[in-house]
């Protein structure tokens, strides 16, 4: 709880952020059941609200975009928001994301179709493209990129 508090403040810095029990299960904790049963859109109308820089919150919209079972590379996502020069810059962006699987950045992987740096690490981004029927099948585990790389 410790850790959550501190990242909250860290990316809602300046606001007040109110956490509190609850005996009901949230929508969002009943459509991430739902996602990992098998129901790829469950996530689709989490309605979330980011910090992050005016530009941070561009990259993650465009995430919000790519439908489940699909994915992009770091240069199409570039395009996506009109910043084709952007691709370092829209990595990083993809990388700060801080509501992973509601807002999909592990459905972005390299432009030679490899797995590249995800924060919860390469092993749980592969585990959410096969949950999505979105790794490519021709990605072996030795094509698997070991070090983050747009």
């Amino acid at each position: 709880e410790d850790d959550m508090r501190r990242l909250l403040r860290l990316q809602y810095r300046g606001r007040s952020v109110q956490l509190h029990e609850s005996d009901t299960v949230s929508h969002a904790t009943q459509a991430m059941q739902a996602y990992f049963s098998g129901d790829l859109t469950a996530l689709d109308d989490i309605k979330v609200a980011t910090g992050g820089t005016d530009f941070q919150r561009e990259v993650w919209a465009v995430l919000r975009t790519i439908p489940a079972g699909r994915t992009i590379s770091y240069l199409e996502l570039a395009m996506r928001i009109g910043r084709p020069a952007a691709v370092r810059a829209v990595g990083l962006a993809n990388g700060a994301n801080p509501i992973s699987v509601v807002v999909p950045c592990h459905r972005v992987i390299g432009s030679n179709a490899t797995l590249t740096g995800y924060g919860g690490g390469l092993s749980r981004k592969r585990w959410l493209l096969e949950h999505e029927n979105a790794l490519p099948p021709d990605l072996s585990q030795a094509a698997t990129a070991r070090l983050p790389g747009f």
